[in-house]
């Protein structure tokens, strides 16, 4: 066991019948408080073709305060940038992540931007949630000869506060997943399980750059400097994560560091013993409070795996996929979280996270390149 106690609580949001919208899924939702204290969740919506659009939902509460469903209130960004659309019409706005960030007064959402070049990361500005300013695409300076900028990213999410770079400057810090050529789950099955693991291109990487939001008097959208000082955070460590890791929950400060909840992929064996499948599961990472390039817990073993039918069934088999994560303040609660997750890339789910009094010592701590 991880030593992070965690519950599911059931269903909190499906496709909804007749609404084409929503034919393909509804998925991988951010989870933020707006500034009237309600959570809202923003679910990637898929229609037909695997078209996606951001959506904004209220999630409705009962008298236990559990979540247990949503009121649905439009969409927040649908397929319009140049960098979110390809060619033949099709295109996507994927799997956002939405953080309040405090020296900016301002909600920024992190998001996959589907178009002809790959998946990027896009990012976007609000100060109430229901209206969204693009501000293009993410972009990184370059890494030991590689361009990060130019290869698939996902997974990208913010942290709340300025936080030190590895200079100590405090800076914007991002966690993503450059998605580098011959990385994939699908290509990295056919190896061994003993194969070594590239630390180079398969990891969550650390980024940085400089708070201030650029823009002249209103006159030109607001911009961020590229994200650099790259820093290889976590790299795939235990059987259950073999092929691939990846960012979950934006960071949010708990009392043992900054608490993320990721996934991983590995493989389940065919109920007819011909192969195997992939297997999107979710662990549980802490990073130091002060350095938060130091991972200070990492769980051995998921503290999510795909149990129920609605996460072993649907659009893709065999997936629980953390992207949203609510402390639980509005109860009195601040050591217990809701989880919300997307299952079997069809539905949405939450579970509750509760934190432990001490840290667990039996998880695994050991970044592949900690400088501090």
């Amino acid at each position: 066991m991880s030593g992070f106690n965690l519950q599911r609580l059931g269903v909190v949001m499906e496709p909804e019948p007749g609404n084409p919208q929503e034919t393909e899924g509804v998925l991988n939702p951010a989870a933020v408080r707006g500034p009237d204290g309600e959570l809202y969740l923003f679910p990637r919506l898929v229609t037909r073709g695997n078209y996606s659009r951001i959506g904004i939902a209220r999630v409705c509460f009962n008298e236990a305060g559990d979540p247990a469903g949503v009121e649905r209130l439009g969409i927040a960004l649908e397929p319009e940038a140049d960098y979110e659309r390809r060619p033949d019409g099709s295109g996507g706005c994927e799997d956002p992540r939405v953080t309040f960030v405090e020296p900016l007064q301002r909600y920024l959402m992190t998001y996959t931007a589907l178009s002809a070049h790959g998946p990027r990361i896009a990012l976007a500005l609000s100060q109430d949630l229901f209206h969204w300013q693009r501000l293009g695409l993410a972009t990184f300076g370059r890494y030991d000869g590689i361009d990060i900028g130019s290869v698939d990213n996902k997974d990208a999410s913010l942290f709340p506060v300025a936080v030190p770079n590895p200079s100590g400057q405090p800076e914007l810090a991002m966690l993503h997943r450059p998605l580098f050529p011959g990385t994939r789950p699908e290509e990295t099955a056919s190896c061994p399980t003993c194969r070594e693991v590239d630390l180079d291109r398969e990891s969550i990487w650390i980024s940085y750059c400089p708070m201030a939001l650029k823009g002249q008097e209103g006159r030109e959208p607001y911009r961020l400097g590229p994200f650099n000082c790259h820093h290889r955070l976590a790299t795939p460590v235990s059987p259950w994560e073999r092929l691939k890791i990846g960012g979950g929950t934006p960071p949010i400060l708990t009392r043992h560091g900054w608490l993320i909840v990721y996934h991983g992929v590995g493989e389940i064996a065919e109920p007819n013993n011909d192969g195997y499948q992939l297997c999107y599961s979710a662990g549980v990472m802490v990073l130091s409070k002060e350095h938060p390039c130091v991972v200070r817990y990492r769980s051995a073993e998921p503290v999510l795996t795909p149990d129920l039918p609605e996460e072993r069934h649907g659009t893709v088999a065999n997936v629980v996929f953390p992207t949203g994560i609510d402390r639980r303040d509005d109860l009195g609660l601040p050591n217990r979280f809701d989880v919300y997750y997307g299952m079997a890339d069809q539905r949405i789910g939450v579970a509750r996270l509760d934190v432990p009094d001490v840290l667990p010592t039996e998880g695994v701590a050991n970044p592949p390149d900690a400088k501090v």
